[in-house]
């Protein structure tokens, strides 16, 4: 059946831009920064050369304006999973040549000089406890390491 067209303009269709839905409510410059690859300083610079106002919610674009930014993206900036793979492959490349920075990645330890003696919780997980064991605690872990041994 055929909508009323008051109903068909109400109607919200979110932006699409490198596979990725843009939020409708928020200014397209911070929407652009939910493309990865795409920060606030690109997102400018996007804007700018496709003469589209900052401040402009992405429920109030066009069309025409939507492809504008979509070609721009397109032509000048890698995004997405060509901007993944590039990033996953570089790393690979640093594993496979053994240098520091690579050897860094395959422990999960930072690579760009921060201490790990007090901090890299997010890269090193949650916190073990090592040093002196009590008896008892001994004794239990050296009994589910027999088990595990024997199997």
């Amino acid at each position: 059946m055929p909508q009323p067209e008051a109903q068909a303009e109400t109607r919200i269709i979110m932006a699409r831009i490198s596979g990725v839905d843009l939020p409708n409510d928020k200014r397209i410059d911070i929407a652009l920064t939910y493309i990865y690859g795409v920060g606030r300083t690109n997102a400018g610079i996007i804007l700018k050369e496709a003469q589209i106002d900052a401040a402009r919610r992405v429920n109030a674009l066009t069309d025409e304006e939507i492809g504008k930014i979509s070609r721009i993206i397109e032509k000048g900036t890698t995004v997405e999973g060509d901007l993944r793979r590039e990033i996953g492959d570089n790393v690979k490349r640093l594993m496979e040549i053994r240098a520091y920075r690579g050897t860094r990645h395959a422990k999960k330890l930072p690579a760009r000089g921060q201490r790990t003696r007090s901090n890299a919780r997010t890269r090193r997980g949650k916190r073990l406890t090592v040093g002196a064991l009590k008896k008892d605690d001994r004794v239990k872990l050296e009994a589910t390491a027999s088990t595990e041994g024997k199997k």
